[in-house]
């Protein structure tokens, strides 16, 4: 059954603009400016968060954080495959499938550029559904990037990504160019 898809009038519009420019922007204020009575402007607010228009997400903004983030294109023949090994991943924010030559697209945040190279070379290069990777840092944004982020870790017996990688025997590691894997308890960074 397709998801009902609801349609946002001028109001609606207004409400969104006026919460995105000041989330903490009380209901009271907005009533006043867009004309509405408050309980209206509440049940507006209501039913767009029960539809998913609007949510509230607590992040951090990582290139405050001196985190680099990585947009990672990749052209695969199994995109669901590509989205699933790293749905776990410390190191992954988000990940879509898009049109294009590439069909996925990864966002990585680490802290140092070498070890999201190495999660590329090691975790996603090797694998047959693979076709072109293209790694690139994201250097700066034009609006606040916040990120919604996870900065405690639960220790795993095996890789995430299901691959029999682990980083005691990973040359990249051995060679100080990846500060290893949180979850794997062999991580060597600072920032979980």
């Amino acid at each position: 059954m397709a998801e009902r898809i609801h349609r946002l009038d001028e109001k609606d519009r207004e409400i969104l603009t006026l919460l995105s420019e000041d989330p903490e922007i009380p209901q009271e204020q907005i009533a006043e400016i867009i004309n509405l009575s408050q309980p209206s402007v509440a049940m507006r607010i209501k039913k767009l968060r029960e539809t998913g228009i609007f949510q509230k997400i607590y992040g951090v903004n990582p290139l405050k954080m001196g985190l680099h983030v990585a947009k990672v294109e990749v052209s695969t023949t199994n995109s669901a495959k590509i989205l699933e090994i790293f749905q776990n991943c410390p190191y992954f924010f988000n990940g879509f499938t898009v049109s294009g030559k590439s069909n996925v697209l990864l966002l990585l945040i680490g802290e140092d550029i070498a070890t999201l190279e190495a999660i590329v070379e090691c975790h996603l290069g090797p694998l047959e559904e693979v076709k072109n990777i293209e790694f690139n840092i994201i250097i700066s944004a034009s609006k606040e990037l916040i990120l919604p982020y996870q900065m405690k870790i639960n220790i795993i017996d095996r890789p995430f990504c299901g691959l029999d990688i682990d980083c005691a025997s990973c040359k990249n590691y051995l060679e100080k160019k990846c500060l290893g894997c949180p979850m794997m308890g062999e991580y060597k960074g600072k920032m979980w």
